[in-house]
């Protein structure tokens, strides 16, 4: 898995790639086949404080992109939040590729007790 963790406007510290990384490990635990993951943290200068801090990420799995954005006034807030979105649409994704579809008794030419 390839990992690009990179901020505009702000400087990647230590502790803010540790804590991405933790927060990464309940998606890869959830669905392994994780091709490329692409963080981008910013701050914006907007009147509202409450949208300063954002965060996205693109994630690339076999056969898809996964894009989530999460904004909030604290960013460790807008990682939780946005962690819970991608793991939803992580999951999401691999129930989809599941095969849910059973061929009936009937069918198999089992004979019925």
């Amino acid at each position: 898995m390839n990992l690009t963790i990179s901020g505009h406007h702000l400087e990647v510290t230590p502790a803010l790639r540790e804590y991405v990384l933790t927060k990464l490990d309940r998606v890869t635990r959830h669905f392994d086949q994780v091709v490329d993951v692409n963080v981008l943290l910013t701050v914006e200068n907007l009147k509202e404080k409450e949208r300063r801090q954002k965060a996205e990420v693109t994630l690339h799995v076999k056969g898809r992109d996964i894009f989530v954005e999460q904004a909030n006034e604290d960013l460790y807030a807008a990682i939780d939040q946005l962690m819970d979105k991608l793991d939803r649409q992580v999951v999401r994704h691999k129930d989809r590729l599941q095969d849910h579809h059973h061929e009936s008794p009937k069918r198999l030419g089992i004979p019925a007790l």
